[in-house]
């Protein structure tokens, strides 16, 4: 076993998300069919939005990259865990932790914002129709991505560098699924107060404020559907407005669960809660803000016409 400094520890053992012998199996089998679904739904809203012309609009660029980011997010960490049920020893090297946790918090963060500039593309189309295409031209969309992505690559490693300077011992068994940021700060020899100071402050930015935007947004959107005069029109706009905000609270509310939480909360609390943002909702995505719009329905049956010739 490697001791000392982390840039001396050649590896880690994760314990996964249960140690129960008789669990393994099912939850392989369950995780399995989560990843693929989670993979087709994202990959094939990629490849529709690509070829279909008429979703080339600023919400289908921001659902593009949702799409890709859910994928890679969810390509970080699922096939190591569904390897880590059916295998007998769990064993990750350093490097690759380190890895892992860099990617996982880059599309992590990177979700944030691209579900804040989804919710501000809905306000500004639903709110101030007249100003849409202004609002919300190719330059704009281009600069919310940009930033996304920028935001999430100054976090993300600002996260790796805090992980990068803790001294390890001889303790380098990760009771989590995945390397995360708190399963390995519980391994430190040393004080982590600054560091864990540094992932509130990150983590709360990040969660905090993306989930407030996207609550005023919607909440906005709310607001002036009830100002619409049809009632089929009003109950189908807060059924779309709502299965969205399902979905966005369980992103951000098991998040918060997880990385601002008291320190009275059991890691095993906090595997179950990371469930639901590392694997429930990159699943759900697709569906949610695909299966029922029409104008993917209508792409998706041109598309498969077109196939056939």
């Amino acid at each position: 076993m490697a001791l000392g400094n982390g840039s001396f520890m050649t590896h880690f053992f994760l314990v996964g998300l249960t140690d129960h012998p008789d669990l393994q199996l099912p939850l392989f089998f369950l995780f399995l069919v989560m990843y693929v679904v989670t993979a087709m739904g994202n990959l094939g809203l990629i490849i529709l939005i690509g070829l279909s012309s008429h979703l080339h609009t600023p919400m289908y660029f921001f659902l593009f990259n949702l799409s890709f980011i859910d994928l890679c997010y969810s390509s970080v960490f699922t096939p190591k865990m569904l390897i880590n049920f059916i295998s007998k020893e769990n064993i990750i090297p350093y490097k690759g932790c380190m890895t892992q946790l860099y990617f996982f918090s880059f599309f992590g963060i990177s979700e944030c914002y691209v579900l804040t500039s989804m919710a501000y593309d809905r306000y500004v189309a639903i709110c101030k129709p007249l100003l849409y295409n202004i609002a919300m031209s190719p330059k704009v969309c281009s600069s919310l991505m940009l930033g996304s992505y920028l935001m999430a690559f100054c976090d993300a490693m600002t996260l790796i560098g805090c992980m990068l300077r803790l001294t390890f011992c001889d303790a380098n068994t990760i009771n989590h699924y995945l390397c995360d940021i708190h399963p390995l700060l519980q391994l430190s020899c040393t004080s982590t107060y600054i560091i864990e100071l540094e992932v509130f402050i990150v983590g709360g930015i990040n969660i905090i404020v993306a989930s407030f935007t996207i609550f005023i947004s919607y909440g906005l959107i709310l607001s002036n559907l009830l100002h619409i005069s049809s009632t089929e029109g009003r109950s189908k706009a807060f059924s779309t407005c709502s299965s969205h905000i399902i979905a966005v609270s369980l992103f951000f509310g098991s998040s918060a669960f997880v990385y601002l939480k008291p320190s009275s909360v059991s890691m095993d609390e906090g595997k179950i809660s990371s469930v639901f943002y590392t694997n429930v909702v990159p699943m759900m995505n697709p569906l949610i803000y695909s299966l029922r719009n029409k104008d993917v329905k209508l792409a998706l049956r041109k598309t498969l016409r077109i196939g056939k010739f």
